[in-house]
């Protein structure tokens, strides 16, 4: 009859990985294919947000993910026209146990995942095994054909495929769900530069200069920045000496170190992209994370969206995968549960990108629309509101009572 498992999961990222920990904590059989050597790649975004951070704590990760090097951010704001900040989101105002987003590397993240996962007898993790399509029952189906990193092919069948291989998923495009494409103004290229022991400032605050737009964010040593550029501008043909000049433009605190990037090779290329299925499954799949709804850059967002889909998916499928195969009903419930917290964020997303990045690009302005600025001056506590959307999110999801464990100290 050939291999078989009970879920297989197409995609070791953050959502693949939380969705196959927590179906193996309730005995579910599960098979996570992955089609890298190791989780040490190239991450841009490596935040993990308040509801992930809770997550963490009620799998019993908690304290061990504290082991990991990393730092903290506590606030996210604007820089405004007359040298001043306006304070967005204050995420110190939530009533959380960490009342922070955490910056550390995503393959840290994975491998703490991961080594957890592995404690559970039902769970394999398949590493450079690839997806090279979907086997069908028709129309239902049935499973994945693979190829191994040294060429051997194969077939896997299973009750359940989860569909969490990214933005560009294979599985949904061979599933035939198309998403449709939201208006995004820019793409992002992604470096890192030093970072001095004096800067130790806690807050996310964008740089908007001279038609130009960039994110810093503040890790262990070093920031790890977004620069965004208009859709389809080529800044590779620029050259490095072009991009220097853009970056001091619009940071001129990094003119001490912008020669660090010696070539374009040091930049990273996002090709921005804000989408979202209208049906997240078929018979016998289902997609969750990026593979169900693309999101941009802003905010940082996507992983926690994408972790909190994984904990929804498992905690509504674990019953019916461990009587054998999910309903279309039992299947659909997944997008029901997670749709409004991802219109919510996808709407915030494209209103920032409509009144804050594209008037920047096009020269119009040199930070958010003034009637907002005044606001939150005038009334420093809304800054509660947009903390709650990116930190906790419209419903943030906790582990299932048969997924949670103690607290395993750091070093076990």
């Amino acid at each position: 009859m050939g291999e078989r498992t009970g879920c297989l999961v197409v995609g070791g990222g953050p959502a693949g990985m939380v969705a196959g920990l927590i179906l193996a904590r309730a005995g579910v059989e599960v098979t996570v294919l992955e089609k890298h050597p190791d989780f040490l790649r190239d991450f841009r975004g490596d935040t993990v947000h308040p509801s992930t951070l809770t997550l963490l704590d009620e799998l019993g990760l908690g304290e061990k993910f504290d082991a990991v090097p990393q730092s903290e951010m506590t606030s996210a704001g604007f820089p405004t026209e007359d040298g001043g900040t306006m304070k967005l989101a204050d995420l110190t105002l939530l009533k959380v146990p960490r009342p922070y987003i955490a910056m550390v590397p995503q393959w840290d993240f994975l491998n703490l995942l991961s080594d957890a996962a592995r404690k559970e007898p039902t769970f394999t993790l398949r590493l450079e095994t690839e997806m090279t399509g979907l086997l069908r029952s028709d129309p239902r189906v049935d499973g994945v054909r693979y190829r191994t990193a040294d060429g051997v092919e194969g077939e896997l069948r299973a009750d359940l495929v989860i569909a969490a291989d990214g933005r560009w998923s294979l599985a949904r495009r061979c599933a035939g769900l198309e998403p449709k494409e939201y208006d995004t103004p820019f793409d992002a290229w992604w470096f890192r530069l030093p970072r001095h022991d004096h800067e130790t400032s806690t807050t996310l605050m964008p740089r908007m200069r001279h038609r130009r737009l960039a994110i810093p964010l503040p890790r262990d040593g070093y920031y790890q920045i977004a620069y965004l550029a208009p859709k389809g501008d080529d800044l590779r043909a620029s050259g490095i000496e072009s991009f220097r000049h853009n970056v001091t433009q619009v940071c001129p605190e990094f003119a001490d170190r912008v020669d660090q990037l010696e070539s374009m090779d040091d930049v990273k290329f996002l090709d921005v992209r804000l989408n979202r299925l209208a049906r997240w499954h078929t018979d016998g799949l289902l997609c969750i994370g990026d593979a169900a709804h693309a999101m941009s850059p802003v905010g940082g967002v996507g992983i926690n969206l994408a972790v909190q889909d994984a904990v929804a998916a498992a905690g509504l499928l674990a019953d019916p995968l461990r009587r054998g195969r999910p309903t279309d009903a039992e299947l659909k419930a997944v997008r029901t549960r997670r749709l409004l917290p991802t219109i919510a964020v996808q709407t915030l997303q494209r209103l920032l990108h409509r009144f804050v990045m594209r008037p920047v690009m096009a020269g119009r302005r040199d930070g958010p629309p003034q009637p907002l600025v005044k606001l939150f001056a005038r009334f420093p506590k809304l800054s509660y509101f947009p903390a709650l959307l990116l930190g906790l999110g419209f419903r943030p999801e906790h582990a299932p009572a048969f997924a949670r464990r103690a607290q395993e100290p750091a070093g076990h």
